[in-house]
């Protein structure tokens, strides 16, 4: 299959590689010479402008900064290029309106879109092991499931139009509510003279356990290997958690949603982010609760 491939940052870079070990036809475009290089490398093919990668695609998939360049990609490159009836995948992470738009306008264009943003980070995305939350028709599910399935381990049929970004921002406030609160506790149980590990070993086969203390602990040493052991490197930024947590207030304010966990996340991370000049891991904002 032909496939279009527009962003290849560090998450769609190795996205785009996985669908070409796949087998794909995979015509790559970024305005990152670089980025485009290396996905050249991975096996993709070069296309001048993302007009080009899109003449002649069966599908097309984007995985962009925000709601704003997924619109004027589609706008300006897809719509005007893309054969009737070809497939749009969507797997940035935007707005819930701005995703229900995008698909309004590329279905009123005669083409099958879907929102399926992802959860995994760049680890996953190198691997070919992200989870998918596709919103869309079952008609575009069904197109978009086996191509998704080549880049994920999980791909997932939220609902309709937009609901695949709603599950994601929705999950990415848990994750960072759950986060704040794993650090603050690791550090008071710290300042009350617990071992890290030994309280680890506690809490993860107790009540309190959740996955940012098992699987993603945010003290170096402290159960499997974390960014938190690479001086918080790598992992997931934490601007790009705040992204998510500011696209969930947004999301919130929509529908008169109370949301205070979440709310409070998102002032932390706007300071701790403020603050970083490093671009840390979102498990870094321990730092600001250790003293």
């Amino acid at each position: 299959m032909k496939i279009a491939f527009i962003g290849l940052g560090n998450m769609g870079g190795g996205m785009a590689a996985n669908l070409a070990k796949a087998g794909h036809d995979v015509r790559a475009f970024d305005l990152s010479e670089e980025a485009l290089a290396r996905a050249v490398e991975a096996g993709c093919t070069r296309a001048a402008s993302a007009a080009e990668a899109v003449t002649g695609a069966e599908a097309v998939v984007t995985m962009l900064p925000a709601g704003k360049h997924v619109a004027s990609v589609y706008e300006a490159d897809v719509f005007p290029n893309a054969a009737p009836g070809t497939l749009l995948l969507d797997c940035s992470t935007i707005d819930v309106a701005t995703a229900r738009s995008n698909i309004e306008a590329a279905t009123a264009n005669g083409l099958v879109a879907v929102d399926a943003p992802v959860s995994g980070g760049i680890a996953a995305a190198n691997a070919g092991t992200l989870t998918f939350m596709v919103g869309g028709t079952g008609e575009g599910f069904a197109r978009a499931e086996p191509i998704l399935a080549k880049m994920g381990k999980a791909v997932i049929h939220a609902g309709d139009a937009g609901a695949g970004q709603a599950a994601k921002i929705c999950n990415n406030m848990l994750l960072g509510a759950s986060m704040v609160a794993t650090c603050e506790t690791l550090a008071l149980a710290q300042k009350l003279g617990l071992d890290p590990q030994k309280f680890f070993d506690i809490a993860s086969v107790s009540s309190g356990q959740c996955w940012s203390l098992t699987s993603y602990a945010p003290l170096p040493g402290v159960g499997p290997a974390t960014p938190a052991d690479n001086d918080y490197k790598g992992g997931f930024a934490a601007a790009l958690m705040l992204k998510d947590l500011r696209l969930a207030m947004e999301a919130a304010a929509s529908v008169d949603a109370d949301v205070p966990m979440g709310l409070k996340a998102r002032e932390l991370y706007e300071a701790f982010v403020e603050a970083d000049t490093d671009g840390r891991d979102f498990s870094a904002i321990i730092k600001t609760l250790q003293g």
